[in-house]
């Protein structure tokens, strides 16, 4: 079991930052690979980014690509979001989840956490 609780949204002015984090408890798999995903009011669920638990080549959206930041730190059993250049379509709840490399599909889901983004 895996359990995911993410932390750190709240509302920005566009052009500010947010940091987000997903503390993850149980065990995490070396092959497992992170990802945040966002959902904003009346749209579909929206791949952000994701990166191997151990570190390493991240992969990005297309509208975050330069913007937006995946990282880990495995000691603190912790993933980041570092987002820059906030814009108001960033507006979503942000979640983070866990899946097993070369599957598709995510197994683990954290609760999200709101991104507000102003103009």
């Amino acid at each position: 079991q895996v359990q995911l609780v993410e932390s750190g949204g709240g509302l920005v002015q566009a052009g500010g930052s947010l940091r987000l984090s997903c503390a993850a408890s149980g065990h995490i798999f070396s092959t497992y690979a992170m990802g945040w995903f966002r959902q904003a009011p009346g749209k579909e669920r929206e791949f952000v980014a994701s990166i191997p638990w151990r570190g390493g080549s991240a992969d990005y959206g297309d509208s975050v690509k330069g913007r937006f930041t995946i990282f880990t730190n495995s000691a603190k059993n912790t993933v980041y979001l570092q987002m820059n250049s906030l814009k108001p379509e960033d507006t979503a709840v942000y979640y983070c989840a866990a899946r097993r490399m070369g599957l598709s599909t995510y197994d683990y889901w954290g609760q999200g956490t709101q991104v507000t983004v102003s103009s």
